[in-house]
């Protein structure tokens, strides 16, 4: 190979006699500077990004690195919408890359240019444009989309996912004019859409089809004192309620239920969750299910293909929260840069919601099971309530609204899988009271 080790002894001269005897004559080796490998990442959000910034540490000399995005920014954190919608932050606040620190770290960023093709065979991947680049390595951080609601209407103009700062933009022109905001699904998503739109001065409905909000982080108690607390911020809701048309001609003016009420609506946004965004991965061929499959360094069954993000599946599980996506960034990033040691392990998450005003805090196992056992605390007049699951003298999951600063501590303790037997009878008073004690 040009430029490696293995070829120096093939450029040493042969022995020969000089005036002095036996010697060997040296002459200068020179080499090609080795050439950089080529990183293509399809996808410049989080995930993506953060693989790229974990892979630059370790190993910043190693690719020409070139970033395709379908939006026309830089990178900045999705998790910040909803205060961006809410007015309690701004563009600014909510970027993180900038197009001076892509220059300024030699990527070559496409914003505004999605990748439309992969040719594995050729590895080589074609933009929008038309533009063709090579790769060794691929990542692909293609995330997710909305989901959404595919009932008579749902096309109509006005009604929006929320996913993107064009979907905030939609949503604040609408708000300009007030009117009425109808979100349909009420959980971690669509309530902070709702809190964010009621804050620009618009009437909000919330339409679920369970019969407590955020059923997928909060038992029904939790969930109530929840509802009640929104409700007081001014947001209605219609639980178990199944939508069957969004109504209108041009535009959306109601949301249609199966039992034929109807409620007004300038603008519908749906956040009944989200799917994984694999058409390009499927259309290369690469092994999807529920998401792109990967094993446990977050390679395809391509191995020069990689994918970071709620564009994965692994070990049967899809992803939404931050905080297995920067894992997943840390053991991706080290094994492009050829350190992989790393393997990437599940890990409980916390949930939060970003609700000025609203405290609450979920994680682990909340419903528990056959063996488990609960202990719970209600303290109604001050808004508080606790629930831990516990499994063989183990915490196995939490539910905490109105007083969450202890949740933190919970989640070290499921995490650690700590023997909570000598503090059983003080632990749902928080760590404070139970290093007293100890």
């Amino acid at each position: 190979m040009p430029g490696s080790a293995g070829t120096l002894g093939a450029q040493l001269p042969r022995a020969g006699r000089g005036r002095q005897g036996m010697g060997l004559r040296m002459t200068k080796v020179t080499t090609a500077p080795v050439a950089r490998q080529s990183l293509v990442v399809i996808g410049n959000g989080m995930a993506g990004m953060r693989t790229v910034e974990e892979m630059l540490k370790l190993a910043p000399e190693l690719y020409d690195i070139t970033v395709f995005g379908a939006e026309p920014h830089g990178n900045y954190n999705r998790i910040l919408l909803s205060p961006l919608l809410a007015g309690e932050k701004n563009i600014d606040d909510i970027m993180l890359h900038t197009r001076e620190w892509y220059a300024a770290n030699g990527i070559t960023l496409h914003a505004g240019d999605p990748v439309v093709h992969i040719d594995r065979r050729k590895r080589m991947v074609r933009s929008q444009s038309g533009r063709e680049v090579w790769y060794d390595r691929l990542l692909l951080a293609t995330g997710s989309k909305p989901f959404i609601v595919p009932v008579p209407g749902h096309k109509l103009a006005g009604v929006i996912g929320f996913r993107d700062i064009q979907d905030v933009d939609t949503m604040l022109e609408a708000a300009r004019s007030g009117g009425h905001a109808v979100v349909i699904g009420g959980g971690l998503l669509g309530l902070e859409a709702a809190n964010g739109l009621l804050r620009r001065g618009m009437q909000v409905t919330v339409v679920h089809v369970m019969d407590s909000l955020m059923n997928q982080q909060l038992d029904k108690p939790a969930a109530l004192l929840l509802k009640s607390a929104l409700e007081l911020k001014g947001l209605r809701f219609l639980l178990e309620a199944h939508t069957s048309e969004i109504v209108g001609d041009l535009r959306v003016k109601a949301v249609r239920f199966k039992d034929g009420n109807e409620i007004p609506a300038d603008l519908v946004v749906m956040a009944a969750g989200v799917r994984p965004n694999i058409e390009l991965a499927k259309s290369a061929g690469l092994h999807c299910e529920r998401a792109i499959v990967v094993d446990d360094t977050l390679q395809t069954y391509d191995p020069r293909v990689y994918a970071v993000g709620e564009c994965v599946q692994h070990r049967s599980a899809t992803f939404g929260l931050v905080a297995p996506i920067w894992d997943q960034a840390k053991v991706c990033g080290a094994h492009l840069a050829r350190n992989g040691h790393r393997r990437y392990v599940q890990q409980a998450t916390p949930t939060k919601l970003k609700v000025t005003g609203v405290d609450l805090y979920s994680v682990g196992d909340f419903i528990g099971g056959e063996g488990s056992e609960d202990l719970v605390l209600r303290d109604p007049r001050r808004g508080i309530y606790k629930r831990l699951v516990l499994a063989g003298n183990r915490i196995a999951g939490a539910v905490l609204y109105g007083d969450v600063q202890d949740g933190p501590w919970y989640f070290g303790l499921i995490q650690n899988r700590t023997d909570i037997s000598a503090m059983r009878s003080r632990l749902l008073f928080g760590e404070a009271l139970c290093a007293q004690a100890a």
